[in-house]
C-alpha cells in the first residue's frame, strides 16, 4: 500500500481526518487519506487540530508545508520496515 504523502509502499496505513474529528459536529463526516505511520505522527508533531483545520486540510497543502516537504524528502529515503523517529 502507498503513503499518500511520502509516496513509501508500507505493509501497514493510517487513516488520516483531513478534517480532525474534533472539530466536526456530532455525526458529521470529513474525508481522510491512508498515509504511512511516520507521516501521520509527523504531521501530529508539526501542527495543532486547529491548523490542520483551517490550514493543512488538503493532501496539497500538507505537502507544499515547508516543514512536512523536508520531513517528506527525508522519509521517502528511509526503509519503510523500519520505525522512524520524527522530531519538532
Amino acid at each position: 500500500m502507498t503513503c499518500a504523502l511520502c509516496g513509501r509502499d508500507v505493509e501497514n496505513l493510517t487513516e488520516h481526518h483531513l478534517t480532525p474529528r474534533s472539530k466536526l459536529k456530532k455525526g458529521e463526516m470529513t474525508p481522510t487519506i491512508y498515509i504511512c505511520s511516520a507521516c501521520h505522527r509527523q504531521l501530529h508533531v508539526l501542527f495543532t487540530n486547529g491548523q490542520l483545520h483551517d490550514e493543512y486540510n488538503t493532501v496539497e497543502r500538507l505537502r507544499d508545508e515547508p516543514r512536512m516537504a523536508r520531513f517528506i524528502a527525508w522519509v521517502r529515503k528511509q526503509d519503510p520496515n523500519k520505525r522512524v523517529r520524527v522530531r519538532r
